[in-house]
């Protein structure tokens, strides 16, 4: 399983980012994609998650109404549309997979540095 996220960089304050995570050698349209992260000196947290087609999305509060994360299951790709960014949301940012009779996530792919400046 092989998991490939990109979009990461830098942007200022108020700004946006559009990661998106390509997967393989997993049936993609059967499982969960989440997007986690973890800033510097701090535990990797829970972003959002997609539901196999699409129909369901959970978001930290922090990021609800900011963020949207969709998936395309013909192109193997989720993606998360980041607005207004702050400078809180500096991180990591990792795209997992996981299937939907387990609340765990095994799959994670390498991550992608989202920095936000003031």
């Amino acid at each position: 399983v092989q998991l490939q996220a990109c979009g990461g960089g830098l942007v200022q304050a108020g700004g946006y980012l559009s990661l998106s995570c390509a997967a393989s050698g997993l049936p993609f349209s059967s499982n969960f994609l989440g997007w986690f992260r973890q800033a510097p000196g701090k535990e990797r947290e829970f972003v959002a998650e997609i539901s196999e087609s699409g129909g369901r999305t959970y978001y930290r509060g922090s990021v609800k109404g900011r963020f949207t994360i969709s998936r395309d299951n013909a192109k193997n790709t989720v993606y998360l549309q980041m607005n207004s960014l702050k400078p809180e949301d500096t991180a990591v940012y990792y795209c997992a997979a996981r299937k939907s009779t387990t609340t765990t996530y095994p799959y994670w792919g390498q991550g992608t540095e989202v920095t936000v400046s003031s």
